[in-house]
Formats: structure tokens, C-alpha cells, sequence
């Protein structure tokens, strides 16, 4: 089918309780997404601490988009497209580092002050400046113009014109905050470069992954289960390793996950984690509470603390872990090729023993090396070759559907409903189609 400048196609992809398989099929889906849903919506580029000083730079993507994320010598942080404006070469390398007073092009030298604006080019003599300033070129990289820095979280909205970064995120912001303020300074800091995890399968598998509570007692139950099984072999001999304690919730019950309960926001996030979570038993570290309370008294103190969200979803591709400061990126390469970013962060002021938890997760979950990890991918995999069967069109997300959800939002939810893969598949509805216009 011809999805192109045909909205209303699009839009029949997604049914209350059913989504088309051709969402995460359709090569011209995923480049239509690329288009279209990545402009239109509020996307995670980075975090102010991977550029402390002016000159600093990280390049990425939005969408498939080349970026570079950089602190301007007014101590901003700024968005631009990574692509000179002569022959469009990649003005920045690939990772981060530190330009200097300006980004200089590696193939004919045209250099660009550090908000994107052209700043001089070789033998300029040759060029008619009434010519010149006709063209595009003059001008120098395109900025991004829609970037909002949010407590050193850095957003883009590739589209000029669209929704507004606080209509978009709403009160699922409030993630963000419990995670910064876990912190007895109010400040995150990331810890070194993300592990990365390749994944042969459509990225909005891994989106839906997240609040899917009822595949972990099974899908996991060889890896976390067993590693559980081996200490309990062992006779608990001393104190419960950090390690047990971060696989043994994966295999909890039923109806554990359906009392730790779903929050479901608007515009597609979401978070699993209202009643407690599979971060609300582990050890206490010494000193960390001492911190906190001098910090921000006892009670606002355990207020914090006890916020244990799960996983919380912010559409339409990354996915936040609080209690635990971790961040995933589900960054799209094809219809069938999602590259995974698992970052972590420092809680600033707070004991080294919780950064080292959080590096532990990570690795235990998250890596190329996850015990955990790999369950989920196989699952992927065979989901991605699945859907190439000619047999059936529709993927089911019907479980505990109430017709009334479409009315209603930001609600507490039980644990184990499909009301949040709903939600995320009606916003990429909405923004997919947000830009298109009707072929003539």
C-alpha cells in the first residue's frame, strides 16, 4: 500500500485494540516515522553534563537525523545539524570532544562559530557576494531552532512549528524530576559513554517492552530465575549479593505486577511503578538517607525515596529508570534494526556505592554481556521474522481495554493492562500524520 501524502492509511494502522503488523514491517512506515514522527515530537538528544565547557560537543541522531549538541561561549547548549552547507559533509566526527572557538569542515575547510552561523571560507574572493548571499549556503549549518533544556536534559523538536515541549510532556515530567532530586545536590552527572546493544528487530518492540508486565516471570525465568535459584542453592551464606537482588524481582508473580500498578500520561508516556516496583528492596546504602535528609529534610527526604517507578516511557523512544539512573534510547536504523543506548548517571553528592549499583544494573540488564538482556532479544527476533507471515495482519494490545480510556487520562491503571502500548500507538498516530498532507 501507498502510505505517502495518504493520512488516512496511516491512520487505519491503528485500531482501539489491534495495530497493523505493517508498522513494524513497512520499510516505507519506518521512513515515513523518520519523516514525519521524529520532526513532530520533543526527542532526547543529550545531557548538559556531556558538555560542560563552551566548545564542548556530542554528535547523535534524532530520527535519522545527524546532529551535534554543543555549549555556545554564552554557556547555552545548542542543537545543530551536523552538515556543512558546501558539499554536506559531517562537519563534527562521530562521539564528543572539543572544537574550540569554531566547528572547521574536514573536506574544504569552511568554518562555523559554535551556534552553527557561517564564520569563513577559504578563498572567499571567488564568490559574487550578491550570489552568494542568495544562497543557502550563506547562512551556515542549520540550528535547531526548538530545543528546550530541561534541568541539563536536552530536547529538539525538528519541526518549526508543533506542539509545545510542556503540552507535550505534561506531568510525566514529574520522572525527571524524582530522578534529579534523588540527588542531595539536585544534579546529575553522566558516567562515561553509554553500553550499546544492537537489536534486529522495529524500535516501538523495545517501546512496548517496557510496560510489559506480563512477559518478564516468563521470558526470564532461565536467566534471573536461575541466578536466584543458584543462591538459594547455595544456602544464603552472608549477605544477599547486589547482583541477586537486581535479578530476583524479574521473576515475580502475576499479581505482583498487576498491584505495582501503570500510570498512563497523554501524548504517549507512560510509566509501570505506582505502588512500588522491582527497585523498592534493595540494601540500603550508608549515608544516603544522612545525605538526603540534611538536604532536603526527612520528610520531603522518604518522599523521594519512596517514589519507586519501574520503567517510564517518554514517547516516542527512550525509557527512564529513577530509583536506578538509567536511561535507554531506542534509536531507529531500519524497519528492522534498532541500536539500544543504555546510559547511566551520577547521583551528584550522593554515596559511590549507589553509582556502583547502577553500573552493575546496568551491565547485568542492559549490555551486549546481559544475562537478562538477551531473553528480550531472542523474543524480539522471532517477532520481527513472525511478522512476515502472510497469515494474519493484526498484533493484538487488548488486554484490560475499557472503550472509556479514550476519554479519560493520565489515570492509575492495574499493573498488567496493554492501556499504555494503546496510548503510545494512538500518539503515533497523531503525530505520524500531524505533517502529512493529502496527495492532490
Amino acid at each position: 500500500m501507498n502510505y505517502r501524502n495518504n493520512p488516512e492509511s496511516v491512520r487505519a494502522l491503528i485500531r482501539p485494540t489491534e495495530v497493523h503488523k505493517d508498522i513494524f514491517v513497512d520499510d516505507e512506515i519506518f521512513d515515513l516515522e523518520m519523516e514525519h514522527l521524529f520532526a513532530n515530537t520533543w526527542i532526547y538528544v543529550g545531557h548538559a553534563s556531556q558538555v560542560p565547557k563552551p566548545g564542548d560537543f556530542y554528535t547523535t541522531t534524532v530520527g535519522d537525523q545527524p546532529v551535534i549538541m554543543v555549549r555556545d561561549n554564552d554557556n547555552t547548549v545548542k542543537v545543530i545539524n551536523n552538515r556543512c552547507p558546501h558539499k554536506g559533509v559531517e562537519v563534527a566526527p562521530p562521539g564528543c570532544g572539543n572544537t574550540g572557538k569554531f566547528f572547521r569542515c574536514p573536506y574544504h575547510a569552511w568554518s562555523f562559530r559554535l551556534d552553527g552561523s557561517l564564520l569563513a571560507l577559504p578563498l572567499k574572493r571567488g564568490y559574487d557576494p550578491e550570489v552568494f548571499n542568495e544562497c543557502e549556503a550563506c547562512h551556515g549549518m542549520a540550528g535547531v531552532t526548538n530545543v528546550r533544556n530541561y534541568r541539563d536534559f536536552i530536547f529538539c523538536r525538528l519541526n518549526p512549528e508543533g506542539q509545545s515541549f510542556e503540552d507535550f510532556f505534561g506531568e510525566s515530567l514529574s520522572t525527571l524530576d524524582n530522578m534529579i532530586d534523588r540527588s542531595p545536590e539536585g544534579k546529575l552527572e553522566v558516567a562515561g559513554a553509554p553500553l550499546r546493544y544492537m537489536h534486529d528487530c522495529n524500535w516501538k518492540m523495545l517501546v512496548d517492552n517496557q510496560s510489559d508486565t506480563t512477559h518478564p516471570m516468563i521470558v526470564h525465568e532461565s536467566s534471573a530465575g536461575t541466578a536466584v535459584s543458584v543462591w538459594e542453592k547455595s544456602g544464603k551464606i552472608g549477605p544477599t549479593p547486589m547482583a541477586v537482588e537486581q535479578f530476583a524481582p524479574f521473576i515475580s508473580s502475576y499479581e505482583f505486577f498487576e498491584k505495582m500498578g501503570i500510570r498512563v500520561w497523554e501524548n504517549g508516556h507512560g510509566h509501570t511503578g505506582v505502588h512500588g516496583s522491582i527497585h523498592a528492596a534493595y540494601s540500603p546504602i550508608p549515608g544516603y538517607m544522612e545525605a538526603m535528609i540534611a538536604a532536603y529534610g526527612e520528610e520531603r527526604a522518604k518522599q523521594i525515596l519512596g517514589d519507586v517507578r519501574h520503567n517510564t516511557t517518554y514517547f516516542p523512544n527512550i525509557m527512564v529508570k529513577g530509583p536506578i539512573q538509567t536511561l535507554r534510547i531506542f534509536k531507529p536504523l531500519a524497519a528492522n534494526k534498532t541500536l539500544v543506548e543504555s546510559w547511566v548517571f551520577r547521583l551528584v553528592g550522593a554515596p559511590d556505592k549507589l553509582l556502583e549499583q547502577t553500573l552493575m544494573y546496568n551491565r547485568l540488564i542492559n549490555s551486549p554481556g546481559s544475562v537478562v538482556g538477551h531473553d528480550d532479544l531472542e523474543v524480539y527476533q522471532r517477532a520481527q521474522a513472525g511478522l512476515r507471515s502472510r497469515g494474519l495482519k493484526w498484533v493484538n494490545v487488548a488486554r484490560l481495554y475499557d472503550p472509556t480510556e479514550a476519554h479519560r487520562k493520565n489515570e492509575s491503571v492495574n499493573g498488567t493492562t496493554e492501556w499504555q502500548m494503546r496510548n503510545q500507538y494512538q500518539a503515533w498516530a497523531r503525530y505520524m500524520t500531524a505533517s502529512m498532507t493529502e496527495a492532490v
